[in-house]
């Protein structure tokens, strides 16, 4: 069965994020002021052959873990689903 999965890649909050941070101090001056706090990453997607979510999750965590993400310097999160699921 194919799952996709749509990962997202953040800057671990207590280290510094220069690309947000300039992103943040140039918001006022665009009249968008009430935007604050923003954090820059990646955002990935991939498709997995897998026979059922449990390992597809597996598989997507263990790629995160040893290749994707730097664990020193960020923080990952993902979610795994069926094409079905995504046309919803």
């Amino acid at each position: 069965m194919v799952f996709h999965a749509a990962i997202d890649i953040l800057p671990l909050p207590a280290l510094l994020d220069p690309q947000g941070k300039a992103v943040t101090n140039n918001l006022p001056n665009m009249g968008l002021g009430q935007l604050t706090n923003v954090r820059i990453g990646k955002h990935i997607t991939l498709d997995i052959e897998a026979d059922s979510r449990e390992e597809a999750e597996q598989l997507v965590h263990r790629a995160c873990e040893e290749l994707l993400a730097n664990p020193i310097m960020e923080r990952f999160e993902f979610r795994v689903f069926t094409a079905e699921e995504a046309a919803l």
